[in-house]
């Protein structure tokens, strides 16, 4: 199983770049960081950072193509590719439903995943090819052509997902893979590569060798009650971006998560915190000792056939960011990804 660094830039670039040359010294395979207006934007960052670090590959999970257009997400992913020495890839979807209501955008009205489909489609041609010729539903060009070239013979492009079943098989059989984001059980990503299965079945391909990714919201610690209060901290806000039916596949019944989703949206996140019960919390975290990490990873995740692990590493500056709780006993994120390196990874190695 490879093991990734997943930020929301919302550290400082300085720090941000620090902890993403030691994920490179400490062999993590990509660090991802969310293509979202809410943070520092990414693209500058990872070009900073590639000029700093030596393996680690880098790119957005994932980039939004009802904010982003499909030719200038090519230019920007050719570039990075460029001054990353061949390093960069792209994980794509329509984008968070949060964000785009506050681009006064409904998603729901705008064909979501044929949309993000048709994008990866011109994506792959323009980085492929360096030109596009193209009448589609949603994107047309005439001859446009780029001289931002990368370097690697083909950058890896995927597709994010949450809810499923259609953007799971779209994965399997149009895109390089697929980062599925806030699910914790066995059933939930059984679901996930059972349908990512049949997509690369219907294109004469194996799942197995597409990138089956967990984007988990991660904390860890020697104390596993300061790990699972940094957790708790987290878990109403990215719940209120889960549907009901993905939700019900992680064992939480939506009603009972509803006055924490209820707060959360109403700016309230002391009450949303207040009332996310320790349960829960163990239920849409991976948190804990990194052994209790461990033990989950083992019984809920790698069963399924996930064979990526993408850490959302939740730290005390990320917490103190969106909550204005200071956690002083929760580590830093360079400090998690050293319990990470030493203790997880040797697990599933």
């Amino acid at each position: 199983m490879k093991f990734s660094y997943a930020l929301l830039p919302d550290h400082s670039v300085a720090e941000a770049v620090e902890t993403i040359e030691l994920a490179d010294e400490l062999g993590f395979y990509a660090c991802y960081a969310t293509d979202e207006t809410w943070h520092k934007d990414l693209w500058v960052l990872f070009a900073v950072a590639a000029t700093r670090t030596r393996s680690i590959r880098l790119g957005p999970s994932v980039t939004p193509v009802l904010l982003r257009e499909p030719t200038l997400l090519a230019q920007a992913l050719a570039t990075l590719d460029e001054v990353s020495g061949g390093r960069a890839e792209a994980v794509l979807s329509s984008g968070n439903t949060g964000l785009l209501e506050q681009y006064r955008i409904d998603a729901s009205r705008m064909k979501p995943l044929s949309r993000t489909k048709e994008a990866l489609h011109v994506v792959r041609t323009l980085l492929d090819e360096g030109a596009i010729t193209f009448d589609g539903e949603f994107y047309t060009y005439d001859g446009l052509f780029t001289f931002a070239r990368p370097v690697q013979e083909r950058v890896p492009l995927k597709l994010g997902g949450m809810r499923g079943p259609r953007t799971f098989e779209a994965a399997g059989e149009l895109s390089d893979g697929c980062h599925h984001a806030l699910s914790y059980t066995r059933e939930a990503y059984e679901y996930m590569v059972g349908h990512m299965r049949a997509g690369a079945e219907r294109a004469g391909r194996d799942v197995t060798s597409l990138d089956i990714g967990a984007w988990v919201v991660l904390a860890t610690a020697e104390d596993s009650a300061a790990a699972r209060e940094a957790a708790r901290s987290m878990v109403g806000i990215y719940a209120s971006s889960m549907s009901d039916e993905q939700l019900r596949r992680n064992g939480v019944d939506p009603e009972e998560l509803k006055p924490v989703v209820d707060a959360v949206r109403a700016g309230d996140l002391a009450r949303g915190i207040e009332l996310t019960s320790p349960e829960v919390t163990d239920r849409l975290s991976v948190s804990g000792t990194p052994e209790e990490c461990v033990e989950k990873i083992r019984a809920e995740i790698a069963p399924a056939g996930v064979n990526h692990l993408i850490c959302a590493v939740t730290d005390r500056t990320l917490v103190k960011a969106f909550t204005e709780r200071d956690l002083p006993q929760v580590p830093g994120a360079r400090e998690q990804l050293r319990l990470i390196h030493d203790r997880i990874m040797p697990a599933f190695a």
